[in-house]
């Protein structure tokens, strides 16, 4: 009895070690397979990507992202009027003329850091220590019946995102973090769907941002993504202000 207890503990024991043995080399190492490898992501130098953001019931902004890494510009048009966030390689600005901005003007300080990562076309996760970040495997967790593998990635300046990997693809389906609008922290939740194969890449296509524990939030749909393509670097310059009235 005693032999047979001894040999089921062992059993169980040694079924166990595969979920338990993952190490986060194990984890990034098949993350960055099922991507397309890092060599492939770090080979792409500037991408266009068109799509829609869903900013309420019914409500579609068409947009146009434009990276020539390190420098970012994204163009959207809503209420027949274009807004444009844009990062030069030093200077983050926006234009934003629905919300009474008519002139360019710099980003506010706390949102800088997220339109410069809007360049960072290979994530954060790809050379994540030469660009200052720390990385650490939680272990496996479950997220609505799917289980996934959770990393936590320190950045440089204490921000922390996790990410949820879907233990059998090795894809993330979720990241979360903070965001900071007008002084106020809010807890985020990005939901990432519909990969796509891009010349190799996945891509996911669909990305619905929203407030932790909110039902709803808003959903960027993808409909076009091209790599390598030819860009005209000047359309990340911010324009000077137009002289005119409130201007010297």
């Amino acid at each position: 009895m005693i032999r047979k207890t001894l040999l089921l503990a062992l059993a169980s024991a040694l079924l166990a070690v595969p979920a338990q043995a993952q190490s986060l080399d194990d984890v990034l190492e098949n993350y960055y397979e099922a991507i397309g490898g890092v060599d492939a992501w770090l080979a792409v130098n500037s991408m266009r990507a068109t799509g829609s953001l869903m900013i309420g019931p019914g409500v579609e902004a068409p947009f146009v992202l434009t990276v020539k890494k390190p420098k970012a510009r994204m163009e959207f048009t809503f209420q027949g009027m274009t807004g444009i966030q844009a990062y030069d390689g030093e200077t983050a600005w926006m234009l934003m003329p629905f919300m009474g901005k008519t002139e360019p003007e710099p980003v506010p300080e706390e949102n800088v850091e997220d339109i410069k990562e809007m360049a960072e076309i290979e994530g954060e996760l790809i050379n994540y220590e030469e660009k200052g970040h720390q990385v650490e495997y939680v272990g496996l967790d479950t997220i609505e019946g799917t289980e996934v593998h959770h990393i936590k990635l320190t950045k440089e300046d204490g921000e922390i995102r996790n990410y949820y990997l879907d233990a059998e693809y090795y894809i993330p389906i979720l990241v979360t973090g903070t965001s900071e609008q007008m002084g106020v922290v809010t807890e985020t939740e990005q939901v990432l769907s519909d990969y796509k194969d891009v010349n190799g890449l996945m891509f996911p296509h669909s990305m619905e941002t929203r407030a932790k524990g909110s039902p709803q939030g808003q959903t960027i749909t993808i409909e076009l993504i091209e790599l390598n393509v030819d860009v005209d670097e000047s359309i990340f310059d911010m324009p000077e202000a137009e002289e005119g009235e409130g201007q010297p």
